[in-house]
């Protein structure tokens, strides 16, 4: 997978935008959060699990996943490794962390009585 075709799948989600973001380009949720980063050589993507999904993905894909070693991987953020990534991969991590970042609408109260 490289980083254009990633990308591409990114902005297929919906609402979504990408912008540069330091020396990388973020994907984000309208009127959400980041929830994709890639880096510039192409080489990584970095998405925002939450720390439940982390390990579950991490373990399914050893030496193509890892959490970010420091505070940013123990909030979710896990990196992969484009090159031997596929396709299903790729989609199910980008959708998850889509899914993650999405604002969700808040609960509807009950009616009393």
């Amino acid at each position: 997978m490289t980083r254009d075709e990633a990308l591409q799948l990114a902005l297929g989600l919906p609402d979504t935008t990408a912008a540069p973001h330091f020396d990388r380009t973020a994907v984000k949720v309208a009127k959400g959060r980041i929830f994709a980063t890639f880096s510039a050589d192409g080489h990584d993507m970095n998405v925002k699990l939450t720390p439940d999904e982390q390990p579950i993905y991490v373990d399914s894909a050893p030496g193509l996943l890892g959490a970010i070693p420091n505070a940013w991987g123990r909030q979710g953020w896990t990196q992969l490794k484009l090159a031997v990534a596929d396709r299903n991969l790729v989609e199910a991590l980008l959708t998850a962390a889509w899914r993650g970042a999405t604002p969700q609408p808040a609960p509807r109260r009950k009616r009393q009585g």
